[in-house]
Formats: structure tokens, C-alpha cells, sequence
């Protein structure tokens, strides 16, 4: 009997992606390191961080995403993309006008900032894409064509020169982690001992729902902190599939991630309250 042959079926048979198979170690050595990072990211925070998550830029990312059929982590990372690359873009601007005249300067950065929003948008959108390794990037010719569909005209070249605009001002450093991850991650965490109160499987849709419209609300402090976030979401998505066990996964998390309770409850209010209007009716709020 040939090994090779008779090994065939099963690695087709299990040619899509295995979940559940990575061991505790691991999840736990990765859920700490993305702890760090939250932190690290948070001390380093600017003062204009968030500004650039409009609600309406935002739920133009997700549409758009949507339409082109990205990947959910490819649209979160489109979101970061394009606010670092804007806050990078006026911070170089601001240390190159210290000492001249700023009304003129700013007037002219915004005109040009104008002039190429919608492109540098676009651009950031197709850079998630590909930096996602997914068999269906966004070409070239799905962006001319949206964006000629808008009345932009562009040029391949000039395409690639925006995307080579955005790598350079970020120093080529593109991936980071996004808010899905800390979802996804801290799921596994709290999942492998209580499958019983915690039923990822259910829970998982209503995570990347509330996450979706948590993205585009206004409330910084708690979208600028990946992990407070992650917890928002499991705790409502909790609260909404199962009240009755809800404080019992606010004591999860609150051991897991040594957030407090009083600061769980404060982010499920805030993404209850901003995605469906029913913070006031969550236990201690």
C-alpha cells in the first residue's frame, strides 16, 4: 500500500481551517503578549487618537469592504490603516511648520488632503486586502472602477503611488492588532474551561455585530483600548444570548483580564447603549 496515496483524502477532507486545535499555552501565551501590546499602545496614545474613526468613515469601510468581500480582521485593519496614516501624515506636517506661519500651511495641507482623501481611503482598504493573504485580493481594476463610478479619474500608477505614499509614512509597518483579534483571542481564553455558560458558537455573531457598530460609535476611551473593548463586546454579546448567566461572564472576564467589574459594566453600557439602545436595562448600570 502506497502511504502517500492512502494519506490523500484526509488532506482534503481537512483542506479548510481547523479551529480549536492550538493548546491552552499557547492561547494564554498569546492572549498575555496582546495585553502587553494594549497596554504599550495605550501609554504611547496620542491626543487626536479616534479622530479619524468618524462614524461615517468607518460605516464607509465596512461597506465598502463588503462589497469587495474582505475578511472581518482586513476591514478592521483598513479602519487602523487609515486613521495611523492620517495621524502620521499631520504630525510630519506639524514638525515641518513649527515656526512658520500656520494658517497658510494648514490651508494648503488641507487642500491637498482634499485632493486625495478618497484615493488614500481607497488605498488603505486594498493595502488590508492584500496584507490579508486571502485568495481574492482587491486588484487594480476593482478600485479604478469604484472610484471612477465616485467621478475620480486615476491611473494604475498612480494607484500604486498611493499605496507606496501610505507604507512609507508608516514606515511599512501595516499589521496591527485589531479590535477582532482581542475578541476572538479572549473567546478561546475564557472558552476551553466553561463551554457551559460560554457558548462561543452563539456567541460569535453577535460579537462581530455589536463589534461592527461599536467601531462606528463615539466613544474613544473605550475603542482606543483594545482589550476594554473585546470584553465590552463578550459582556453584551453575553448579556443579549443568555441574561441569566451575564454576571457570571462579567466574573470571567473580570478574573481573566484584571479589568474591573465597575469598568465591564461601564463598556457593555456604552456598546449596548451605542448599538441597540438598551444599556438601561443592564444588571448594576
Amino acid at each position: 500500500i502506497n502511504p502517500v496515496r492512502t494519506a490523500r483524502p484526509s488532506l482534503v477532507r481537512y483542506s479548510e481551517p481547523i479551529f480549536g486545535v492550538v493548546t491552552p499555552e499557547i492561547i494564554q501565551d498569546t492572549f498575555l503578549h496582546m495585553a502587553m501590546e494594549n497596554e504599550r499602545y495605550l501609554s504611547e496614545l496620542c491626543g487626536e487618537a479616534g479622530c479619524f474613526k468618524d462614524t461615517q468613515i468607518v460605516e464607509f469601510v465596512f461597506l465598502l469592504a463588503g462589497k469587495w468581500s474582505l475578511t472581518e480582521s482586513a476591514t478592521y485593519q483598513a479602519v487602523e490603516i487609515f486613521e495611523r496614516y492620517i495621524l502620521k501624515l499631520l504630525e510630519e506636517f506639524s514638525n515641518l511648520t513649527l515656526g512658520k506661519e500656520e494658517d497658510s500651511s494648514w490651508a494648503s495641507l488641507k487642500a491637498q488632503m482634499e485632493d486625495t482623501y478618497m484615493l488614500r481611503l481607497v488605498s488603505c482598504i486594498q493595502l488590508a486586502s492584500k496584507f490579508s493573504f486571502h485568495y481574492k485580493i482587491v486588484n487594480n481594476k476593482m478600485v479604478l472602477k469604484f472610484l471612477k463610478s465616485l467621478g475620480f479619474s486615476y491611473t494604475t500608477e498612480e494607484l500604486l503611488e498611493s499605496e507606496l505614499a501610505i507604507l512609507k509614512a508608516l514606515h511599512f509597518q501595516v499589521n496591527v492588532p485589531v479590535p477582532l483579534a482581542y475578541v476572538e483571542v479572549l473567546l478561546e481564553v475564557l472558552g476551553k474551561p466553561r463551554r457551559r455558560i460560554l457558548k462561543k458558537l452563539a456567541l460569535i455573531p453577535i460579537c462581530l455585530s455589536l463589534l461592527s457598530v461599536a467601531e462606528q460609535a463615539k466613544f474613544v476611551s473605550v475603542k482606543e483600548d483594545l482589550m476594554l473593548l473585546a470584553v465590552g463586546v463578550i459582556g453584551a454579546s453575553s448579556f443579549l444570548l443568555n441574561h441569566e448567566d451575564w454576571n457570571q461572564v462579567v466574573e470571567y472576564l473580570n478574573s481573566t483580564t484584571g479589568i474591573s467589574l465597575l469598568s465591564i459594566t461601564e463598556a457593555v453600557y456604552a456598546i449596548l447603549k451605542n448599538s441597540l439602545g438598551l444599556g438601561s436595562t443592564v444588571d448594576g448600570c
